[in-house]
């Protein structure tokens, strides 16, 4: 006879505090971290930069008409993501796409349409990222991404990844600009960093949940200053291909491996994997 996992009680995680009923474990409603994510992710951040861009010079609705678009449409693929039991790789990464977008028009909003000082916004969403950190850890006594297996988690999750690629593009404009390194050299700069951040983890010990959320605020700055290499007239230190043709090519890609990754199911982890995970 066999028994579904439960999580550890509320009790032996929080001795001493308010307990709350337990609930039973699903199953993880995101991608299991491997090489697959961390590409697909760079490159949706790279579509975050250069779409915000081209929906804001050809659209014609301008910075504020194109981030109520994007929000309402971000918006609609997430009632999706939550409304599925488990992971799908075509939802989960187009709302991850579409939250690129988002943030980066946020970051925008306030620094080009409200003229907050970028030292500011940065500092905000930071703290904001932080705040959500500490509820989330508050309420679940964990912040792993294995364990995304209930609404509550999920609202946490994706809040958090919201103000990633807020902070993430703020920090971002705001080196650049500071250090005025140029697109390649930016973007050279912030993959040392990422690579930094690994050397950590797996040679010093780093935590494995601290180390992932660092990078995934890192692979923000590091898709944008590609995607705006290659996008940007050669005169302003880009290769010229154009925002059209770079968010196109960048999609195509992007497509590409996550219909693999459906096909293949390489990024969802095994029931047996998952079970030792909730022990």
């Amino acid at each position: 006879m066999t028994h579904e996992p439960y999580e550890t009680s509320e009790a032996e995680r929080n001795p001493g505090g308010p307990v709350r009923r337990p609930h039973r474990l699903g199953l993880n409603k995101v991608p299991e971290v491997t090489v697959y994510f961390w590409i697909i992710k760079v490159l949706c951040t790279t579509v975050g930069e250069t779409a915000a861009d081209l929906l804001n010079e050809k659209a014609g609705l301008g910075l504020t008409g194109v981030s109520v678009l994007m929000s309402a449409l971000l918006a609609v693929v997430l009632v999706v993501q939550f409304r599925t039991t488990v992971y799908r790789a075509g939802v989960y990464w187009l709302a991850v796409a579409l939250i690129s977008v988002v943030g980066t028009l946020i970051s925008d909003n306030l620094t080009d349409n409200m003229g907050v000082a970028l030292e500011t916004t940065t500092t905000v969403f930071a703290i904001l990222l932080a705040v959500v950190f500490v509820v989330w850890y508050r309420r679940e006594r964990t912040l792993s991404i294995h364990h995304i297996d209930t609404t509550s988690r999920e609202a946490f999750y994706w809040l958090a990844v919201l103000f990633t690629f807020a902070l993430g593009t703020a920090a971002g404009d705001l080196v650049s600009e500071r250090m005025n390194l140029g697109y390649w050299l930016s973007a050279v700069l912030f993959g040392l960093a990422i690579a930094a951040v690994a050397v950590a983890r797996f040679t010093l010990g780093l935590d494995g949940v601290w180390s992932f959320w660092i990078a995934y605020v890192l692979t923000r700055p590091l898709g944008a200053s590609i995607g705006d290499y290659l996008s940007q007239p050669t005169g302003d230190g880009g290769l010229g291909f154009g925002t059209v043709v770079t968010s196109v090519l960048f999609l195509a890609v992007i497509l590409g491996l996550v219909v693999y990754l459906i096909v293949t199911r390489k990024d969802v982890a095994a029931p047996a994997r998952v079970a030792r995970q909730a022990a």
